[in-house]
Formats: C-alpha cells, structure tokens, sequence
C-alpha cells in the first residue's frame, strides 16, 4: 500500500512540475506571436494542461484496458477545474473575482455546459444503444468532435477583434529568452507530462485494486486531481501576474478540451463504444459538471459582490458543495 501510494505521489509531482513549466513556456511562445489573454487561456494553455488527461485516458484505454477510469479522469477533471474558481475567489483577495472577469467567458461556459450534458446523456443510453456507432467509435464521439469544432471556432470568431487589438500593442515581456529556447523547454516539460500520464492509470488500477475502492471514484477523484495539476499550476501562476481572464479561460477551456478527449478515448478504444462500458452513475458526475458551469455562469452574469467571512462568495460555496457531494455519491455508488 506504502509503495502504490509513493508512486502516486511521485507520478502527481512530476504532472505538476511539467505542468508548471509547459504554463511559463506556453506564455513565452504567446508572448513571441502576440495573442490575447483569453485566447492564450482558452485554446494554448488550456490544450496544454490537459495533455496529462489525454495522455491518461489513451493510456487508460489501450494499455490498462480501463475504461472507467478513462471517463472518470476526464469527468472528474472538469470539476476540479471548476473547483478551482473558488480557488480564484479565495486568491483574489481585494473583492469577488466575478466582479473584475470578463463576460466573454460565458460563451465558453455555455458550450462547456452543452458539451457535460450531452456526454451525461450518451451514458445514460450507452448501455441501452450499444450498437449507435460507426465501427467500434460511437455516434456520440463523433458528435463531440463537431462540437468541440464549432465551439473553438465561434470563441474563435469572437476574440478576433481582441486579438488584432492585442498584437498591435504586445510589448516582449521575455526579451532574454528566444522563441527557440522557449520551443525547445516546452517539449521536453510535454514529454516529462507524456510519461507521468502513461504511469498514471496502471497506479489507479492498483490503487483501486489494494484500497478496495470503485474504479470511477479512483478515475474521477485521485487520477483527476493529478491530472489537474497543471491547471492548478497556472492558475495561481496567473492570478500572481494579474492575469485573471487568462486564468479563467484556461479553465472554463480545459474542459472543452476534457470533453473531446473522451472522443479521442473513444477512438483508441478497439472493443466498441467505450459509453457501452461505462457505469450510469458516470452520469451523475457529467451533471454535476454542468450545474457547476451553470453556477460560474450566474456568477460571471451577476456579479454578485458579498464575500462570507470576507474570503469567498456562495457561489464558491456552491461550487464545492456540488463537488464533495460528487464525490460522495461515486464513494458509496460508484461501479
């Protein structure tokens, strides 16, 4: 038991080291090309710190043959990255962040809520319509994918203005490291994360093995929270700088990208459609998800200044509640 959990530490500190650094060269490479902040937030750095879930879930599906801790892992980690908005609350200590973030955000919070509620509901029938697929990939992994596509290029479409504004004025922040260096610091901290991620699964499946415990409380509770690490890294590496919409889009845009790893999972999972293999109780976690988002929504559209005990928000509260009862459920009914 000593040694399953010492590795899992050790796969969670690398995850976060490499995280951390793929964040600052991440930063460096968008500063070099002269993008936006959410930009850079929501499709740069939220693609790169949730290289640890795709990597994990590819790895859940082909090597460990795991399934359900390849949707738990994915599920899990979009709501730790909502979690960490109360993060974001508690850190910004002068007044509630929702206050000062842009409502740009709700446009890929709505799309993150369009995206947990249809996986939610692709559970729930995937053990009643194991045969909608084409081949082994079911219809829903191929529905995420346009999903995924649209939504990046709506977003896309939208910050277009912003990012034009942004390049015209971006001033080099980095002006003693090259955009070389910076390639060059970024691959080797994507490998170091590429390794950890194909560690990971196998320690969750001897976790779930010597702890007794459900393989979709192991996927979306510990492997998530190692998995997230990254996100943790830059988000309170951003709220340091000032960088508060960075930090929001490269969360609110992880789960975007979350959501269409269960796609690619699906991909690379040869024995069928991998929502034919999933528990329903998964489900439960996708909606949690979505109330979740819907939470961040009514905040970023509210604004809602009162601060409890002058440190957080009750939407924060909300936020946390939801996930603790997420994880209880998983603990007693999990598959």
């Amino acid at each position: 038991m000593l040694s399953v959990w010492s590795e899992f530490g050790l796969c969670a500190a690398l995850i976060a080291f490499a995280g951390r650094r793929l964040s600052y060269y991440g930063d460096v490479i968008a500063d070099k090309t002269g993008l936006s902040g959410n930009w850079i937030g929501m499709i740069l750095l939220a693609s790169v710190t949730s290289l640890p879930e795709l990597v994990t879930g590819i790895s859940a599906v082909t090597l460990a043959d795991a399934p359900e801790l390849a949707v738990g892992n994915v599920l899990g980690s979009c709501m730790v990255n909502l979690s960490m908005l109360a993060v974001i609350d508690f850190l910004h200590r002068r007044e509630s962040f929702y206050r000062r973030a842009s409502r740009a955000h709700i446009l890929s919070a709505g799309f993150g809520i369009v995206s947990l509620a249809f996986v939610g509901i692709g559970i729930l029938l995937g053990s009643t319509t194991p045969r909608a697929a084409v081949g082994h990939i079911s219809v829903q992994a191929l529905v995420i994918f346009v999903l995924y596509g649209v939504a990046i290029r709506t977003v896309l479409v939208f910050e277009r203005e912003q990012i034009r504004e942004f390049a015209a004025d971006v001033a080099d922040r980095y002006p003693d490291l090259s955009l070389g260096r910076a390639v060059r610091g970024y691959l080797l901290a994507a490998v170091i994360v590429v390794c950890a991620g194909l560690w990971l699964p196998f320690i969750g499946t001897r976790l779930s093995d010597v702890m007794n415990w459900h393989g979709s409380f192991v996927g979306t509770l510990l492997m998530a929270a190692a998995t997230t690490l990254p996100e943790l890294a830059v988000t309170v590496s951003a709220i340091r700088i000032g960088a508060l919409d960075m930090a929001i889009a490269n969360l609110l845009g992880s789960n975007l990208f979350n959501v269409t790893i269960l796609a690619v999972d699906d991909l690379f999972y040869l024995k069928g459609p991998i929502f034919a293999q999933i528990t329903p109780v998964q489900a439960f976690s996708a909606f949690s998800g979505c109330l979740m988002t819907g939470l961040a929504v009514i905040g970023l559209s509210c604004r809602p200044g009162v601060r409890l005990l002058s440190a957080v928000g009750w939407i924060s509260l909300c936020l946390i509640f939801v996930y603790v009862l997420n994880a209880w459920v998983l603990f007693h009914f999990g598959g």
